[in-house]
């Protein structure tokens, strides 16, 4: 605005009663304006509330393409018991890893129940009475 001012002044038709952005009279603060700036709130982390456990999912595949109804219930929190008894030996060894690359990418366990049903469970689902596989190392099918 100051080039402005300078050409009307040169021109001769500056308004000495119009007042130059800078010249006006802006109050410092706003007191009790009922707003909060961002930069004086103080952010704290806020955790979602666990979920309520109202279902356990009991899963048969009988080929690996049921993989992604298992990894779907794993993932909105539900635990999913498999019983890979209907699948073949190599089908049964890649829903292990399946299963065992869930409860790693989403801080889960898994548990077997017996030689072909295991029992994978959220990281929030705390499962007693057995020892667990589970939050810390993978699955050894060997």
């Amino acid at each position: 605005m100051a080039v402005v001012s300078r050409v009307l002044d040169f021109v001769g038709l500056h308004d000495s009663s119009i007042k130059e952005e800078n010249e006006y009279d802006y109050p410092e603060t706003q007191e009790n304006s009922g707003v909060t700036s961002l930069y004086d709130a103080q952010l704290e982390e806020v955790k979602a509330p666990a979920p309520v456990l109202a279902r356990i999912v009991t899963v048969h595949p009988a080929t690996f393409n049921e993989a992604r109804t298992i990894g779907e219930r794993f993932r909105e929190g539900i635990p999913v018991i498999i019983n890979l008894s209907n699948l073949s030996e190599p089908d049964a060894r890649r829903m292990v890893d399946f299963a065992s690359g869930l409860i790693f990418g989403l801080h889960g366990s898994i548990e077997r129940v017996t030689t072909k049903v295991f029992l994978i469970s959220p990281e929030v689902v705390k499962v007693e009475g057995a020892t667990s596989l589970g939050r810390t190392t993978l699955f050894n099918q060997s």
